[in-house]
């Protein structure tokens, strides 16, 4: 079977990016008319010279010779400004097309399912979303457009030679072909190259961004040591990678310069041959072609190098676009608006996976009538955590029916009925933003009063307003200015501020010291009161007055029913769990 041949520039990929410059085409044509008018200013000047030369120098005539001067700085001046011009707009245009794609990334990541990014890199998503966006935009500001203003320019520096003198021009077409093909050659393996660098920047880029999240563990169980040879190691692939494409350039531009050296020699040679012999040649012809033979050859090799920016780019795209078209949403296609739910919530034989074949939930069914608080207990792993997952709807379930208030929830919009179901995790998530802002997460709807009034009502204000500015205290990354206990408490303030129709409390205590429980507990204790509630928790001290305790095991349930009732199960697995949990706590007291 042969392979398929590799293309070294992806058209349809090209012609895609190509859309995203809609938005700003008077940009594009300015953009465009620049490339034509430097191209044009270019061959200005040599061509300016041999007239001087030819009318001037050659024959000892002064009259006209200033103009010939003037009108050269004159063109070099405008070729300045376009050049500017050209340059400048080129970036803009490359930032504006990067920054519409990174948004609509950004967009499309936000709704992706969980399990993306279960299975997803998270080094590898901001790779994407940043350093393949640069490079992204280099391919305007430094490769499409300088690719066609040195096309540009090499093809009026090709015309003008024919029509001065076709001998001359042979000498130089000869050798470039060579150049041509040496070019070639170089963008096939820096294509490859290229690829290989992406990758190892993404690896890199994982691997720092994991390591530096848990610092913390490799520090207590002091791995420094070993993370520093993996560091080292990928760090080697990641030079190896640059070091090919250092490489190739060391090669193709040592090359492109000799054979421009060696045409402009034979120029010299064979054209002054032509003036001092058989005058077919002027002497203006001969400094035009000496001019513009490195005029012709530098865009060529330019064009190499700004391919190579191309290529990278491409690579980038690629990648990003990839991601674009991920189809790793949750179908949507709900039509009811839910504004306040009553709070039934009902699981009939619902089945899930999180992968294929291995069964997490395995046909439950329970319900929990409005304004109930129930509790769900099991060991870890049989299944309490995924039910919240089911009923935001972060994962699609494989079979069943999961509704509320009697309607399926999958005929209600995500934000609706996201908005109406809030959440307290058991691994709080602090943002790098001040406390007010981590309650509200910038809703213009909760202002400040109303959180401070929620904070008293559950018990908190006084913790917050302890700190050095309050509500405009910045928590810093991942909330680290503040203990365990205390995310805990602005997470629970998170959550009740946004007055859900559903509450969930998903082992919301399990990391908080005895005081902060107490606080949640109260605070739990006033918000549940008339809302439907789930708690799940292994502390079953903290679920005692739940109006019902479900209890599961390895995804199914296996015991309904109150605290007291059961209790009076002899055999029970609940009755087991509270008196290895509470019972021997009491003998060691």
């Amino acid at each position: 079977m042969t392979k398929k041949k590799e293309n070294i520039f992806d058209a349809v990929l090209f012609k895609r990016l190509f859309k995203y410059t809609k938005p700003y085409n008077r940009v594009l044509i300015g953009v465009t008319f620049s490339v034509v008018t430097i191209a044009l200013l270019s061959v200005s000047v040599p061509y300016i010279l041999k007239e001087a030369i030819d009318n001037n120098i050659k024959l000892g005539k002064e009259e006209g010779f200033l103009f010939y001067i003037l009108l050269m700085v004159g063109m070099l001046f405008l070729e300045t400004i376009f050049q500017f011009l050209f340059i400048f707009y080129a970036s803009w245009l490359g930032q504006s097309v990067v920054k519409d794609i990174r948004v609509k990334l950004f967009n499309h990541m936000i709704k992706f399912k969980m399990k993306y990014y279960d299975t997803s890199s998270v080094g590898t998503l901001i790779t994407r979303a940043v350093t393949d966006m640069e490079r992204i935009a280099d391919i305007f500001s430094q490769g499409l457009f300088m690719i066609s203003r040195d096309l540009t320019v090499m093809l009026v520096i090709c015309i003008m030679m024919l029509v001065a003198s076709l001998k001359l021009s042979l000498i130089v077409f000869v050798t470039m072909p060579l150049v041509i093909y040496a070019t070639k050659i170089f963008q096939k393996y820096m294509k490859k190259a290229f690829e290989d660098v992406r990758t190892e920047v993404s690896n890199l880029n994982s691997f720092v961004q994991e390591r530096v999240t848990g610092m913390k563990i490799l520090q207590l169980f002091t791995r420094e040591l070993t993370e520093q040879k993996k560091f080292k190691e990928i760090n080697e692939r990641h030079k190896k990678g640059w070091l090919k494409t250092i490489w190739y350039n060391s090669i193709f531009f040592p090359i492109a310069d000799l054979l421009s050296s060696i045409t402009s020699g034979l120029v010299v040679y064979y054209g002054g041959l032509l003036v001092v012999t058989k005058g077919t040649v002027s002497e203006g012809v001969l400094f035009m072609f000496i001019m513009m033979v490195p005029k012709l050859f530098r865009p060529l090799r330019q064009i190499a190098d700004k391919f190579s920016s191309l290529q990278m780019g491409m690579v980038a795209a690629s990648r990003v676009f990839k991601i674009i078209d991920t189809a790793s949403q949750i179908d949507d296609e709900g039509t009811l608006e839910a504004e306040n739910f009553k709070g039934d919530i009902a699981f009939k034989n619902v089945h899930f996976s999180y992968v294929e074949e291995e069964e997490v939930l395995k046909g439950i069914s329970f319900n929990v009538k409005a304004g109930e608080t129930v509790a769900i207990v099991g060991a870890t792993g049989a299944g309490k955590s995924t039910i919240i997952n089911l009923l935001n709807r972060f994962y699609e379930i494989n079979d069943g029916t999961i509704s509320i208030d009697g309607g399926d929830i999958k005929q209600v919009t995500l934000e609706s009925l996201r908005k109406q179901i809030a959440v307290v995790l058991q691994d709080v998530f602090l943002f790098a933003d001040t406390i007010l802002n981590n309650i509200t997460l910038n809703n213009p709807e909760i202002t400040e009063d109303q959180v401070r009034q929620a904070a008293k009502d559950i018990g908190i204000d006084d913790f917050i307003m302890s700190l050095p500015e309050g509500y405009q205290y910045n928590v810093k990354e991942r909330g680290v200015m503040l203990s365990s206990g205390q995310r805990q408490l602005i997470s629970f303030l998170r959550a009740y501020v946004t007055n859900p129709s559903i509450l969930i409390l998903d082992e919301a205590t399990s990391s908080v010291d005895s005081y902060s429980e107490q606080l949640i507990q109260n605070a739990t204790d006033r918000i549940t009161k008339g809302r439907t509630s789930i708690v799940i928790a292994h502390r079953l001290a903290t679920i005692q007055k739940a109006d019902k305790i479900i209890v599961m095991d390895a995804g199914k349930i296996v015991e309904q029913g109150t605290h007291d009732e059961l209790l009076q199960n002899e055999n029970g697995y609940y009755k087991n769990l509270y008196e290895v949990q509470f019972l021997k706590i009491e003998d060691v007291a």
